[in-house]
């Protein structure tokens, strides 16, 4: 971006930052804010965009700095504390339980993601030693993602609470166990550097990249609409069934998306990377896997307007009684 886009992106930062920590600071301070206001402070690797230099080894590993430390290390902080919160009030979870969960994946995720960034300096002209260190902490990345699926299901074993709002719950569960695959599962297929020298850059990225994005970002933001907005509202959770509908509508497409881009990915890593064949002659034979891609994509679509739907008309009976209510007024 032109330097005034990078400046004024840090600006909209530090306004909301500081918002954010001054309601953090006038409110009750719990380890789930604290963790949670740690990563959003990680917005601040955004000022390594600012510095451009000339080498392009150099800018590649600055790059990850901003890419890298904050998908795969900042963020999984906010998503530990966002489930944190849900589990908390969902559930009925002690305190204090939820609390030791969280600061295990907090030290799992800055352990294994800091040096994690290697995974990405295999190719971009680092010294060799880079492919040991981002081959062995990447492998370790699956363990946060892991811990926070495991987290999740026994906060719901173990609650006490029957929280009507099942849609939330299932969302958050979704959140995890999504991002566990995408992100864990899906990532270590192909991070250790004798398989990236063949699979980078080819629809196996791709497959990781879609299902790690839906389940650490969207399916948690999801997750959090679906607790937030009957609150907000002043309403008790509607159109739950059309809200748990639309989570295996979306996340059905992209399971199946996942897997499409995945054999796609693997025949064009055998074509292109091992036969030799030119790029668009493998992107030819492979159309039928996007044709397969698009139809995932549209169920996803279809999915994400059920979900807006549920979230912003009330049920059927909600409004006969509320029009009752004037009637008789």
């Amino acid at each position: 971006q032109p330097l005034w886009v990078k400046l004024g992106l840090v600006l909209a930062v530090v306004i909301f930052l500081v918002n954010i920590g001054m309601t953090i600071l006038k409110g009750r301070k719990t380890a789930i804010t604290n963790v949670l206001f740690l990563g959003l402070a990680g917005l601040t690797l955004f000022l390594f965009a600012l510095y451009n230099p000339s080498n392009l080894s150099l800018d590649k590993m600055y790059w990850w700095y901003v890419v890298h430390l904050w998908v795969e290390g900042v963020w999984e902080l906010i998503m530990a504390a966002l489930l944190a919160f849900l589990m908390l009030k969902l559930t009925g979870v002690d305190r204090e339980v939820v609390e030791k969960w969280l600061y295990a994946i907090v030290a799992l995720s800055l352990f294994s993601g800091i040096l994690g960034t290697g995974h990405h300096y295999f190719w971009i002209g680092t010294p060799g030693y880079w492919q040991w260190i981002g081959s062995i902490f990447s492998t370790l990345e699956i363990l946060p993602f892991f811990a926070m699926m495991a987290f999740s299901f026994v906060m719901v074993w173990k609650g006490k609470r029957d929280h009507p709002n099942k849609a939330a719950l299932l969302w958050a569960l979704g959140s995890a166990t999504v991002a566990f695959f995408g992100a864990g599962v899906w990532g270590f297929l192909h991070t250790l550097h004798g398989v990236n020298y063949y699979s980078h850059g080819t629809q196996i990225t791709a497959a990781h990249g879609h299902l790690a994005f839906f389940g650490a970002y969207v399916s948690l933001n999801l997750a959090v609409f679906s607790y937030a907005f009957p609150i907000l509202r002043n309403r008790d959770p509607y159109n739950q069934v059309l809200n748990m509908a639309s989570f295996w509508l979306m996340t059905g497409g992209m399971a199946f998306m996942t897997f499409v881009l995945t054999f796609a990915g693997v025949i064009q890593t055998h074509l292109q990377r091992v036969l030799g064949e030119y790029y668009m002659d493998v992107q030819d034979q492979l159309a039928i896997f996007y044709i397969m891609r698009f139809g995932a994509g549209l169920a996803v679509v279809i999915g994400a307007m059920l979900f807006i739907y549920a979230m912003m008309v009330p049920k059927r009976e909600e409004i006969i009684s509320h029009d009752a209510t004037v009637a008789a007024e």
